[in-house]
């Protein structure tokens, strides 16, 4: 079995200020769950994920994290991609913007990643990103992307987010991705759905 899930999906290292909204985190995993991208990460990035939601959202524990990380390592088991030393080695001789953004570029050679979906897009430059040959962009570019390409899919994994959080509307879901810094994905999605 190759380390990849697949050869002919598009293949997205999420990092952890993509997978730290849950509404930003829902759109990308069930885009992957209908199989219009696929998704990869890091035991660190997953770290960082939860220590974030730890330390910031109320009531978010522990038990919460440890949960969260079982789910998505059940429903995606390919995806968690730990760099080894030869992809930093790889990487030694490069100066990145912030040091510690050494391990998300190691994480993307390791999945032999097509895409890096992050909101630091300016802490990877893009000089550095198309030698090493993946793309960087944020998540917002990348739903409005996902829109274009795949619109009933992506009306799909709409209803699936809103279906799967109690009390998530429409409306909601579009201030949620505002919020989340991915304004221009509340409008494609807000457009979509008008087409109905």
């Amino acid at each position: 079995m190759t380390t990849r899930d697949t050869t002919t999906l598009q293949v997205v290292l999420t990092d952890a200020n993509v997978l730290y909204p849950r509404v930003l985190r829902d759109y990308l995993l069930y885009a992957a769950e209908h199989r219009i991208i696929a998704v990869a990460w890091s035991a660190k990035i997953l770290q960082e994920t939860v220590e974030h939601l730890i330390e910031n959202r109320p009531g978010f524990t522990r038990e919460s994290a440890d949960a969260l990380v079982a789910a998505l390592t059940k429903t995606f088991p390919y995806a968690q991609r730990d760099p080894a030393p030869e992809h930093y080695a790889l990487i030694e001789h490069l100066t990145l913007p912030d040091k510690d953004d050494r391990h998300v570029i190691a994480a993307v050679l390791a999945a032999e990643a097509d895409v890096l979906c992050t909101e630091n897009i300016a802490d990877f430059p893009r000089i550095i990103t198309s030698t090493l040959g993946f793309e960087v962009v944020t998540p917002d570019q990348l739903i409005c992307h996902l829109v274009v390409a795949h619109p009933e899919t992506m009306r799909l994994v709409h209803e699936t987010s809103i279906a799967n959080l109690p009390g998530a509307t429409d409306e909601s879901t579009f201030v949620a991705l505002g919020k989340a810094k991915a304004p221009r994905a509340a409008e494609a999605m807000r457009a979509l759905l008008a087409t109905d």
